[in-house]
């Protein structure tokens, strides 16, 4: 079966021009040519499917390089959510990847979650008992005991303990190894404070490569981002740069300098503190405790935008992730990352690759995923305006592909 989707542009993920009065055609589950200026004379759609979508913009499917499945991002603190039972966890993600790809987000890079939640909720979906964004998993992310997080159940601790721990997230399934190099939100933790010596990340690197995973880092200071670039992680999460247990940060140029020669990506997560004022500020009324809460996230979120905009300017390259789960983050802000980052200082057509085909890259899957190329599969949205003027449109979802497959239409479409 042959699929045309046309639509007045499309934006394949390469960071190449719009294509104008496009075709996408897809076969077999993958894409098989873009054409502009209309369906090309010669082409065969004799027993083809043909979506029509004036007035919208065809792009590859979006992905979240930042997500926890097993949280709901509603306001529920990480204490309170993981009193629930693993059931619940995992039901929760299971609604969190059909809303995930609801909203155009066909994949989705799970960076901790309970036990082997995330990697069975994989396999699932692979299996074809549901449908939902793809997930590429973790398993648990490995902190000190007692660490940012440790209800996932990654606690380890020294060398030789480290090392096993890789080695079960490998036999476990991870698709790559998450680590909390620094405290974060979770209670009696130390964000302003390195977790691992410089060995310890060092043993945890050889071992990931060893069993070829890529291996990511939590990043909440300034001690911990020197440390992971010494010991040649792949990723970033958040590179923050907090100073003390108010959550004060300051900006410290050289390390942004070696962070940008060691040319590792760093994930953005500007949403959590968008998100953050977005529900403050919805509240009529707020307590005092909520308007210091406020006050603070005003504060730190300033800072992370700025913090943002340096670090770019010093040469390190952002991918789209979210965060979704934690705090107020639904699973469908992406869009908004996007747009932060586009604030920030990245232009529209750059913020749409750090959530497509640049996520892809960075997170190993550009061979299958990412971009609306001949060969690689059809992951495909549909929204509706030009998201190059308003980069809000990519709320406005109109249709969903996923490997070929239709995964949410429009209420009309010619065929």
């Amino acid at each position: 079966m042959t699929t045309l989707i046309r639509a007045d542009r499309l934006i394949d993920g390469t960071g190449s021009a719009p294509v104008q009065d496009a075709v996408l055609v897809v076969e077999q589950g993958k894409v098989v040519a873009v054409h502009a200026g209309g369906i090309p004379d010669g082409l065969s759609t004799g027993n083809a499917e043909i979506l029509d979508f004036p007035g919208c913009t065809i792009l590859p499917g979006l992905i979240d390089t930042h997500v926890h499945l097993n949280l709901p991002g509603d306001g529920t603190t990480l204490e309170v959510a993981m009193r629930e039972p693993e059931g619940v966890l995992m039901a929760t993600s299971t609604f969190a990847v059909g809303k995930a790809l609801a909203a155009g987000i066909t994949t989705v890079r799970d960076v901790g979650a309970l036990n082997s939640t995330a990697i069975h909720l994989r396999r699932a979906l692979e299996l074809g008992h549901g449908e939902g964004a793809r997930v590429l998993a973790c398993g648990q992310p490995i902190t000190i005991t007692g660490g940012h997080t440790w209800y996932f159940g990654g606690e380890a601790d020294g060398e030789d303990g480290l090392r096993r721990k890789v080695r079960e997230m490998v036999k476990l399934g991870a698709d790559f190894i998450k680590v909390m190099a620094s405290g974060g939100g979770t209670l009696n933790t130390q964000s302003w404070k390195p977790s691992f010596t410089p060995r310890e990340l060092a043993v945890m690197v050889d071992e990931a490569h060893r069993s070829d995973r890529k291996i990511a880092a939590h990043c909440l200071c300034a001690a911990s981002i020197d440390d992971v670039v010494a010991a040649g992680f792949d990723q970033i999460e958040h590179a923050g740069f907090i100073t003390d247990g108010k959550g004060n940060q300051s900006y410290e140029p050289a390390v942004a300098e070696r962070l940008a020669r060691s040319g590792i990506p760093v994930t953005s997560t500007l949403a959590v503190g968008g998100a953050v004022l977005r529900a403050m500020l919805a509240k009529e009324e707020r307590t005092p405790t909520e308007e210091a809460f406020l006050a603070r996230w005003r504060k730190t979120f300033a800072a992370n935008l700025d913090q943002f905009r340096q670090l770019r300017e010093a040469g390190v390259t952002f991918v789209a992730g979210t965060d979704a789960g934690w705090r107020f983050t639904a699973i469908d802000d992406l869009p908004m990352e996007i747009a932060l980052m586009h604030q920030g200082g990245m232009s529209a057509m750059e913020a749409i690759i750090a959530g497509t085909g640049l996520a892809a890259t960075v997170i190993g899957i550009d061979d299958h995923v990412g971009r609306l190329t001949p060969g690689l599969a059809a992951d495909a949205v549909v929204v509706r305006g030009n998201p190059l003027d308003d980069l809000g449109v990519l709320r406005d979802v109109r249709f969903v592909m996923q490997g070929g497959q239709p995964k949410r239409r429009p209420d009309r479409a010619a065929t």
